[in-house]
């Protein structure tokens, strides 16, 4: 584009309403376009950088659950460092699970461990299966699980992965409790990958 110059809006001429222009009374226009990067801002009330939040490149893969019986349940992630995962600022996650055994399986979205806070709540009722209210419109419920599976039917030795879009947007506690139901035991892995 090609810079131009225009009447300043605080000119003389501007303030007395009239078109014409003093001498020197112009400001250039540059009208060049100009790549810009957003690395995040600064929070107004803590005065704390905040970065950009990215969607994960890769899953993180949990420990194997090892010899999970029929009807027993186990709960997801497990890692020692990290046994929930944080979706603050995410919108959608992708989950995966390898069971040793093909059949069925229930998956339920819960609260995570005890032992680490929700923002700066604590204690939070564990295990327990998460509720609330997503969307809306007159028909839908208003409180409901939300996710709540009885019968997902899964491969085995492959990952069978599960897409769920903006069901745990911004949940900061969230594991999957797990219960085998295919008739015998069964190896389980879980992986997840977090989307923006």
């Amino acid at each position: 584009m090609v810079n131009r110059k225009s009447n300043s809006p605080w000119g003389s001429s501007y303030k007395e309403g009239l078109p014409s222009t003093a001498v020197n009374d112009t400001v250039d226009i540059d009208q060049n376009l100009r790549a810009t990067v957003t690395t995040g801002v600064i929070d107004v009330a803590t005065g704390q950088w905040k970065g950009i939040t990215l969607s994960d490149e890769q899953f993180t893969i949990d420990p194997t659950h090892e010899a999970v019986a029929n009807g027993a349940s186990v709960l997801s992630p497990q890692r020692s460092n990290h046994e929930y995962i944080d979706m603050t600022n995410y919108n959608d996650l992708i989950v995966a699970f390898k069971p040793s055994a093909s059949g069925n399986f229930a998956i339920s979205a819960v609260m995570g461990p005890d032992t680490y806070m929700y923002s700066n709540l604590t204690p939070v009722n564990a295990a327990s299966t998460l509720r609330g209210s997503i969307g809306g419109g007159e028909n839908s419920p208003s409180i409901y699980n939300i996710l709540s599976d009885s019968a997902e039917s899964f491969t085995d030795d492959v990952w069978n992965i599960l897409y769920i879009g903006d069901k745990f947007k911004n949940q900061k506690l969230l594991q999957f409790s797990i219960t085998n139901n295919t008739g015998g035991p069964s190896n389980i892995q879980f992986a997840s990958l977090r989307v923006v």
